[in-house]
């Protein structure tokens, strides 16, 4: 599922100073970052002669917003928005394209995954925040925005796009092979929780009996929705310990009557960050669900927003971690089980393993040919009329393929019907229905795990 924008993760305060008690919008700020912020300060606020000169010495996430600008978050936040149809995310030299909707203007100018922003209307984008970034990018339906792209292979370009609105789905679910449920959230959003309840029971009346979570490339949302979801799991009791200017204190996850199984695989990668974090690391502290991927972004900062005379603040003011001290900032969460390729691949192999208790599992097959076929060999002839369900070849993270399997004595010639899928994995099952000539069946099914090379 792709998203507009990566979301940083959120607690949304409004607080409403008195103007009688700050004569203006810059001492507003400098007391608030004196009383609230936590983090490093880089310089002295005494020095600093604008707002922005202030924000320059604070970490990357906070900023301070137009209404325009902040109106711009809400409704990123709420995946609507006017723009050109990326997921974009703070990098070291601008901001970092993660992904591209397929329907989007972008893709249509070539712009890639990967790809680095450096400009926009010719503002670089160095010192910017995806909020800031964002709110450039986006606009009036039908106008057009310039934007420099940095490739992957060191060449620059820029592309005039044209803009248009998007309301993008943030959560999909899919029932896999081996009655597994596949959900996958795009963002915390505010109905988020709610959203990933209704994916739960739906999947489940399909007859779903375990569960593959995916939070890749999600970069967060609000507090309260990390809280419920993170509720949806019977072992997670607590949601993060918080570290505020005023001390640290371990908060509890929202009780939801809705709730995953105890073998619920996680899916994180280098992108799931702040909500995705702190989801991640809750369940993992709490040994509530098996986590699957990449090591997460490290950003285990969060964010509030004050309403100033003029314009917003948002700040950060408290550092989180796992109820059990796991450290998330400029670290990450570290998966259970480290992959690298789609973690959704052994996910889903793992959960077809689990459910095949007499079954043997054989040697993995690694980079096979996409027109492979494969050879099973046994110690007597195999019977020609056996049931060809006996064998199946399953498309990781999907569905069966259509095979041809042929007879010839002791083995069995398995090929599939359409070429494999370059740099996908497949697991082949042979259940312990095949029967020989004499009429003797199989004392044990077996399995294996496939990767396809890539071409």
């Amino acid at each position: 599922m792709k998203k507009w924008i990566s979301i940083p993760l959120l607690l949304i305060l409004t607080i409403l100073l008195p103007l009688n008690t700050y004569a203006a919008t810059f001492d507003d700020v400098k007391y608030i970052i004196e009383h609230d912020y936590v983090g490093e300060i880089d310089g002295n606020l005494d020095n600093a002669k604008t707002i922005d000169e202030m924000i320059e010495m604070l970490d990357p996430y906070s900023a301070y917003f137009t209404e325009e600008e902040y109106q711009s978050f809400i409704n990123s936040i709420d995946n609507t928005t006017v723009g050109i149809g990326v997921v974009i995310q703070k990098h070291e030299k601008g901001i970092l394209i993660m992904d591209v909707m397929e329907n989007g203007s972008a893709f249509n100018h070539g712009i890639e995954d990967g790809d680095i922003i450096t400009k926009v209307n010719g503002k670089s984008t160095v010192n910017m925040t995806t909020e800031q970034a964002s709110s450039l990018i986006q606009g009036k339906e039908g106008t057009s925005v310039n934007i420099t792209v940095l490739k992957g292979n060191g060449t620059s370009q820029t592309v005039s796009i044209i803009r248009k609105p998007f309301t993008v789905q943030n959560v999909t679910t899919q029932l896999l092979y081996g009655n597994v449920g596949y959900i996958q959230m795009a963002s915390f959003t505010n109905n988020g929780a709610n959203e990933v309840k209704a994916a739960l029971e739906k999947l489940k009346s399909q007859g779903a009996t375990s569960f593959i979570l995916d939070l890749q490339n999600n970069g967060g949302g609000y507090v309260s929705t990390a809280e419920e979801l993170i509720g949806m799991f019977p072992n997670a009791s607590h949601a993060y310990k918080l570290k505020e200017a005023s001390g640290t204190t371990l908060y509890p996850s929202i009780y939801q009557a809705t709730t995953f199984p105890i073998n619920t695989r996680l899916l994180v990668n280098r992108y799931s960050a702040s909500a995705s974090e702190m989801t991640a690391a809750a369940l993992r502290d709490q040994n509530a669900a098996l986590i699957y991927g990449e090591q997460t972004y490290g950003k285990g900062t969060m964010q509030g927003f004050y309403t100033l005379s003029e314009g917003r603040l948002k700040l950060t003011i408290a550092e989180f971690t796992g109820p059990k001290d796991t450290i998330v900032n400029k670290k990450g969460v570290t998966p259970h089980v480290q992959t690298t390729s789609n973690p959704i691949y052994q996910a889903h192999y793992d959960a077809i393993k689990e459910k095949l208790t007499k079954y043997k599992e054989l040697n993995s097959l690694k980079e096979v040919p996409t027109t492979k076929t494969f050879t099973l060999n046994f110690n007597r002839s195999v019977a020609a009329d056996f049931n060809q369900k006996a064998v199946e070849l399953v498309a990781l993270g999907g569905q069966p393929v259509d095979i041809a399997i042929e007879t010839k004595g002791t083995q069995l010639l398995i090929t599939p019907k359409s070429p494999l899928i370059s740099g996908a994995e497949y697991m082949l099952i042979i259940h312990p229905s095949i029967y020989d000539t004499n009429g003797q069946q199989l004392k044990l099914g077996s399995y294996l795990h496939l990767t396809v090379n890539n071409q």
